[in-house]
């Protein structure tokens, strides 16, 4: 089984057993395109493929994979189907949070019981390779959770694709697994949500960040960040603040038309050798100013990297009570300002940067007001 996430110490008992990120999957204008991208731009490799040729006649899928984390990339053949009316309506985006779980059905009706939405009843998948169970609950949006109990499988992916290997010549980065997820409501809906995985999934309130927090001279957001309890799942839910100008929270509601996912944290072992290749392979990252690094050993303390390397690829760092980590934040991958990456490297850091938040933000407004959104 390769789609665990980080190898986290437990920090509590967990009412609602997850053992990781099952995969992630994209609704996409053109799966085939995005899968390339993916490919030659972020060294994922190619290992399923589901389609007309393998028997699904409304619906493509392509399953990339690198470490520990899998993407899925789904675009419908005709525009009366569901993948096209979502992709129309939110451009491309994350449809689906998939969870690793040891029994789909339990996960499913445990989930229902305490007040979630269904999306999909229990079912059972089966080929030549074993047998995959599924099911579906709502999340904030038109996003879904679905739990994937995968033990007795040993295909490629699951039953419904065929094994598939990367013509392109795909030089993986270094990333390893999916750190965390971010997701973006509207305003007055965080605490709902925050909730929701509370009362629902039993996951613990982990932190907490105000408007003090995370704020500029222009705009401000609020966010809390939850957990499941063995601590492999963490979910930072945004809300917008009140702020002189259009905050990044609101620009993303108003171009993906509802609440949805952000950003995806990725981690890697090695951000110099991750973040150097994905710049020479065209990826394009938030700019923040040389004078960020002015007092970096001042704010953060002794670090193993070297200064000059982080601001010759504008890597920020940050430090709490456990060590430090390295972040860095790509510009929006699709044509509207939505979802974009996080590149993570903890250096023994459980936090999620909050010294870099003010750099981060203004970053960011300054490609708002480029996009006359700000």
């Amino acid at each position: 089984m390769n789609t665990l996430t980080q190898n986290t110490p437990a920090t509590g008992q967990d009412t609602f057993p997850i053992n990781g990120t099952d995969h992630i999957e994209f609704y996409v204008g053109n799966a085939k395109q995005a899968a390339m991208y993916y490919q030659a731009a972020w060294g994922y490799k190619l290992i399923a493929y589901k389609g007309p040729e393998t028997g699904c006649r409304d619906k493509v899928s392509y399953v990339l994979r690198q470490g520990k984390i899998t993407l899925v990339l789904t675009a419908a053949l005709s525009p009366e189907h569901e993948v096209a009316r979502h992709a129309a309506l939110h451009g491309d985006g994350v449809k689906v949070l998939a969870l690793w779980v040891d029994d789909a059905e339990k996960a499913f009706h445990t989930a229902v019981e305490r007040g979630a939405e269904a999306a999909m009843e229990p079912k059972v998948l089966e080929d030549e390779h074993g047998v995959v169970k599924l099911s579906a609950i709502k999340t904030y949006g038109e996003t879904w959770h679905t739990f994937v109990e995968r033990k007795d499988y040993h295909g490629a992916f699951m039953p419904g694709f065929e094994a598939r290997e990367s013509v392109y010549p795909v030089k993986p980065v270094g990333l390893k697994y999916v750190d965390h997820c971010v997701g973006n409501v509207e305003l007055g809906a965080m605490n709902k949500w925050v909730q929701f995985y509370q009362e629902v999934m039993g996951f613990n309130l982990l932190v907490t960040f105000d408007d003090k927090d995370i704020s500029t001279e222009y705009t401000a957001l609020m966010s809390k960040v939850v957990s499941n309890g063995n601590g492999y799942i963490k979910f930072p839910i945004n809300e917008p603040a009140q702020g002189k100008k259009k905050s990044q929270i609101e620009e993303y509601l108003d171009f993906y038309r509802s609440a949805g996912v952000q950003h995806i944290a990725v981690a890697t072992d090695n951000i110099l050798e991750t973040v150097s290749q994905l710049r020479r392979n065209g990826v394009d990252f938030l700019y923040v100013p040389e004078t960020y690094y002015d007092d970096v050993i001042d704010r953060v303390g002794e670090i193993d990297e070297d200064v000059k390397d982080l601001k010759a690829l504008n890597i920020l760092v940050d430090r709490d009570e456990e060590g430090y980590l390295l972040q860095i934040f790509t510009k929006p991958v699709q044509d509207r300002p939505t979802v974009f990456y996080e590149i993570i490297q903890r250096r023994g850091a459980r936090s999620f940067g909050k010294g870099n938040f003010k750099a981060l933000f203004e970053a960011i407004e300054r490609e708002q007001a480029l996009r006359g959104t700000l």
